[in-house]
């Protein structure tokens, strides 16, 4: 059956309503309705569904389509059945249906008015109803959430294994379409070959979504204040934090509500009624956060998403690629933070214990591949493309630069030698041993697998005890990603040399390998929570920094670090960013002396630190302070109580009036009033004032472009900074 395009994009409209096709739906479409076999591998949210409902709603005959998910079946039913006139359009056949309802199901497809048939897998296996849809015209079989079928997939389904028998049973040569939202090419091979579509053809969109960033904090006592902290600098945005534990959901979502964070809990031990409330509070805005463990999610597709928060770290790459793709879907923001303990990975390494054992050797290299991600120093995006078989440019590529370790580099040493000893090693011991097993060799060290295959007697046992463990790990992921090695995945993780390893081993050149991270075991450093502070939040990576820097001064010296200066004065300038002598000397525990002893070298980072990032330095140094600024700061808080002109104010200290107005934004926003009605109304009258003030009281945004843009000109910049100063002084000060 062809069609021009002009009959797709038609159909498109008339059915569906849109003008233009996502991605890589148009050729999807295309080659369904020539009936050839088609494999799509698409991120969620990247429109799969579509790619079988509009051709099914073209082509002659009935279009099965097996699903997992009963919800899902649902709402995919309703929403063709609110595009058509035909109620029967679209039919779910589950055990869920009364007889009366199984009749009316088989009489619409006997009709040819349903076009769309929604399956559960098991439905399919029953004899009555391969016997039925054996009589009548199928289109094809679609079968979505194809990563079942694997037991790599993240939610493997047994009943999914014998699809294929059944299709052959349907009638002969019906076109197969597969769909799933996982990419790793282990997958990928086990659909192909269970659903027997080795000619298939196969689309695969992009897996990289570039407004996400991503980011790994170690996960210490203080988690919960962190991920406060985090929610508080987000105020007003939806979120969803992933726990592992029911027990763990319910305790996080108390403390944030008691802590004045609107969250909800939600996990499958709630019954249906609770379930579905606090799932439409989170649809409809009433809470800002989700606590829920990964029941949550299927089938919500809420677009504006701003922060997805693991507390704990997920079981694969697979599952954390789904969470975290909950985010940012319109395209806006997306926050994806995961917090890490090696603990965490011990607990779910616990649990497999019980498990056959196939599936725990399965559980494990999945998990150690979660490990690596947490662990590793290179771009985070660059690791999760990898695993799915992805390359990206992580200079150039979209959104190279949006995770934690393309923002903050970590430094990097030259590693050619260790590269060549790690792929010789591989080498020489026949490309038999995982990852393990080669670090064991390269360090020296034996187990009964290298014992057993003589491997302790060679002469390059032990050739690089020179390095710890963790190094030469480090180094495997990172010469992996760099396609030196690749795992076979049949046997769990075995490393063998690539193409390009060979020819490295023949011709070694640079290689730049990053330091990693090292999350000890026992990582349990506190978190700062700045008590002093009226809930003001200490800069985590500033005061990381002023840690080392009093570490070096302390070596310097030779004194115990807490001599220079203590715990309390560090995070009071964390909070405060001083940058000259004399804000320092409002820092708590800092006196004359030491400032002078030790003020400049923390001066000069702090202020070099607030250049580099950009940083606006909170006033809660105003009045109070004796600061180099406050001076003037007092000049102009008591020139407006007694109502002088603001020019009068400017010039009496040099100032050009946009710096006045500076000056007097800094006072407001940092919380204190400045009454300068009097001057408002010398500049704008009864009638502009109260336009100004409807406007701020109904804006998103207090910024002045955009204020400039709604009165198209009307008022100059000035008049909008002086009204704004009056308006946030009376309505939020």
């Amino acid at each position: 059956m062809s069609l021009t395009n002009t009959d797709l994009h038609s159909s498109l409209k008339k059915y569906f309503g849109f003008s233009k096709f996502k991605g890589l739906q148009e050729g999807v479409i295309q080659n369904i309705l020539n009936d050839n076999d088609t494999f799509v591998i698409m991120p969620t949210g990247g429109g799969k569904s579509l790619c079988y409902q509009l051709p099914a709603l073209m082509k002659e005959g009935t279009a099965i389509v097996v699903s997992p998910l009963i919800a899902l079946m649902k709402n995919q039913v309703d929403a063709i059945r609110g595009i058509s006139e035909q109620h029967g359009i679209a039919h779910v056949l589950n055990s869920s249906l009364t007889k009366t309802e199984v009749k009316q199901v088989k009489e619409d497809i006997a009709n040819g008015v349903t076009k769309l048939l929604y399956v559960a897998p098991e439905s399919l296996t029953k004899e009555e109803n391969v016997d039925f849809l054996k009589g009548v015209q199928l289109s094809f079989v679609a079968v979505d959430e194809a990563h079942c079928i694997s037991e790599w997939g993240h939610d493997f389904r047994p009943e999914y294994r014998n699809l294929r028998g059944i299709i052959n049973r349907l009638g002969d040569n019906i076109p197969i379409i597969g769909l799933t939202a996982t990419a790793t090419p282990k997958v990928q091979e086990d659909i192909i070959k269970n659903l027997g579509m080795t000619d298939a053809k196969v689309f695969k969109a992009s897996f990289n979504r570039p407004n996400l960033f991503y980011e790994v904090r170690p996960k210490t006592k203080e988690v919960d204040a962190d991920i406060i902290r985090f929610v508080k600098q987000n105020q007003g945005k939806s979120g969803i934090i992933y726990c592992l534990s029911r027990k763990r959901v319910e305790e996080l979502a108390q403390v944030l509500q008691v802590n004045g964070v609107s969250a909800v809990p939600y996990h499958a031990g709630f019954d249906a009624k609770t379930r579905s409330k606090y799932q439409d509070m989170f649809l409809m805005e009433e809470v800002d956060v989700v606590v829920a463990t990964i029941a949550f999610g299927m089938g919500i597709d809420k677009p504006d998403v701003r922060f997805v928060i693991h507390h704990d770290i997920p079981k694969s790459i697979e599952s954390y690629y789904q969470e975290t793709g909950r985010a940012g879907r319109d395209g806006g923001e997306g926050h994806c933070l995961a917090y890490y303990a090696y603990k965490d990975v011990e607990k779910l390494e616990k649990f497999m214990s019980g498990k056959p054992v196939a599936e725990q050797e399965i559980g494990n290299a999945l998990l150690q591949e979660i490990v690596a991600y947490a662990e590793t120093s290179i771009s985070r995006r660059k690791f999760i493309l990898h695993y799915f078989g992805e390359d990206f440019d992580e200079l150039n590529g979209e959104g190279a630069d949006m995770d934690d370790n393309s923002r903050n580099p970590k430094p990097k040493e030259e590693a050619k030698e260790d590269v060549v000893k790690l792929l010789s090693v591989v080498k020489d011991t026949k490309e038999k041993f995982k990852t393990k097993e080669i670090v064991r060799v390269l360090v020296g060290k034996t187990n009964a697998m290298i014992t057993s295959h003589k491997t302790d007697e060679k002469p390059f046992f032990g050739i690089g005890k020179d390095k710890d463990k963790e190094f030469w790990m480090a180094l495997t992921r990172q010469v992996l990603v760099a396609g030196l090695l690749k795992k076979e995945i049949e046997r769990y993780g075995i490393l063998h040399l690539t193409e390009e390893g060979e020819k490295y081993l023949e011709n070694p050149e640079s290689f730049m390998m990053t330091k990693d991270h090292v999350y000890s075991k026992d990582d349990s450093g506190n978190i700062v929570v700045a008590e002093k502070s009226n809930g003001a939040v200490a800069d985590e990576n500033l005061l990381k920094l002023l840690r080392d820097l009093r570490r070096k001064e302390a070596q310097k010296r030779e004194v115990p670090p807490f001599v220079v200066f203590q715990d309390p004065s560090l995070e009071d300038m964390s909070l405060k960013y001083p940058v000259t002598m004399q804000e320092l000397l409002n820092i708590q525990g800092v006196g004359e002396g030491k400032a002078k002893k030790y003020g400049k070298a923390f001066v000069d980072l702090i202020s070099k630190y607030v250049d580099e990032n950009d940083i606006t330095r909170p006033d809660d140094l105003v009045v109070k302070s004796t600061g180099a600024n406050s001076g003037l700061k007092l000049y102009v808080i008591q020139s407006v109580d007694r109502k002088l002109a603001l020019d009068d104010i400017a010039s009496a200290k040099g100032l050009e009036l946009p710096e006045l107005i500076k000056e007097m934004e800094q006072i407001v926003f940092s919380g204190t009033k400045l009454n300068i009605g009097y001057w408002i109304d010398e500049i704008l009258d009864e009638d502009q004032q109260e336009e100004i003030h409807d406007y701020f009281l109904e804006a998103e945004t207090d910024s002045i472009s955009a204020a400039v843009e709604e009165f198209e000109g009307d008022y100059e910049d000035e008049e909008l900074r002086l009204y704004r100063l009056k308006f946030i002084s009376e309505v939020a000060n």
